[in-house]
């Protein structure tokens, strides 16, 4: 006697089949966006991995305490010539999804007009800008779009929104000196989605800070853990008892082209009205805080 469990129509049985090769088709998918992933270099014989998930859990929970404000500059220093000099201002505050930055990048000669900026960090990142290619509407930035240079610099949105810091995949590879600083440093991978639209991005490579749980330096790794972009804080600037980073400086490993990130004004512990950072309000620009705090060069 045959079993009914074991009794299938002839449509079922395609249905089946097609499953299967739906099944097979998303494995091979899953494995060649992990084919060039860089193995870990464990630091210590055997870093504990629950505490390398604490470290980056506390890092994910520190902020800022309030919002603040920040006008900057953005330098281009181009292997060879002078680059531009790029003014800007940033908006910085902390919702329910992680932290969320806007920032209105001033226009300069070959880099077409004032760009507008709105990058949502956390689990669930997303990133918008203004104008769009038609000149008029906001839009939102797909995973492509977030490695293009902005103004003509080396910043992009991906830079800004630093996605990778909760990327759940990772491996605590230990503690370790990074320029005479004690840091710990984590290999994260990519989630499949982002594999798939950016293969050559392996890994991201981060070194942070034990003290403060802040990010020191971040590498794009390529195929062969070869660099393809670094990021690294240069200093800190001190406004009352609060610290924040002033300078940064992003390189392409490519073309050996840097960008200087420097912060020429702030104002900290401010509270914006939730509408500063509502992508469809990225039309207009709201005015500056008073109180700024001039930071020397």
């Amino acid at each position: 006697m045959v079993s009914h469990g074991f009794l299938f129509s002839r449509q079922t049985v395609r249905s089946v089949c097609l499953l299967c090769v739906l099944i097979a088709l998303g494995g091979e998918a899953w494995a060649q966006a992990r084919l060039n992933r860089p193995p870990p270099h464990y630091l210590q014989s055997k870093p504990d991995q629950k505490e390398g998930a604490d470290i980056l859990r506390s890092m994910r929970s520190v902020g800022p305490d309030g919002d603040y404000y920040l006008e900057f500059e953005l330098r281009v220093l181009p292997r060879r010539g002078e680059g531009p000099r790029i003014p800007g201002k940033l908006w910085g505050s902390r919702n329910a999804e992680g932290p969320i930055s806007r920032l209105s990048l001033g226009a300069v000669e070959g880099s077409g007009p004032a760009r507008r900026i709105l990058v949502q960090g956390g689990p669930r990142p997303a990133a918008w800008q203004w104008p769009a290619a038609n000149g008029a509407a906001v839009i939102a930035v797909d995973d492509a779009a977030l490695f293009e240079p902005l103004a003509g610099s080396d910043l992009s949105a991906f830079d800004l929104q630093m996605p990778f810091l909760y990327w759940p995949e990772f491996v605590y590879e230990g503690k370790s000196r990074l320029l005479d600083r004690p840091v710990d440093t984590f290999l994260l991978y990519p989630p499949v989605a982002l594999a798939k639209r950016r293969p050559d991005l392996a890994a991201m490579r981060v070194y942070l800070d034990p003290t403060y749980h802040a990010l020191v330096q971040a590498e794009q790794l390529g195929e062969g853990e070869r660099v393809l972009k670094s990021f690294r804080v240069n200093g800190l600037a001190r406004i009352g008892e609060r610290y924040l980073v002033k300078s940064v400086e992003l390189r392409d490993e490519a073309t050996r082209n840097k960008t200087r990130f420097t912060v020429t004004a702030a104002a900290l512990g401010l509270d914006f009205s939730s509408a500063v950072f509502a992508p469809g309000n990225l039309a207009t620009e709201p005015a500056p805080p008073g109180g700024l705090a001039r930071l020397a060069e």
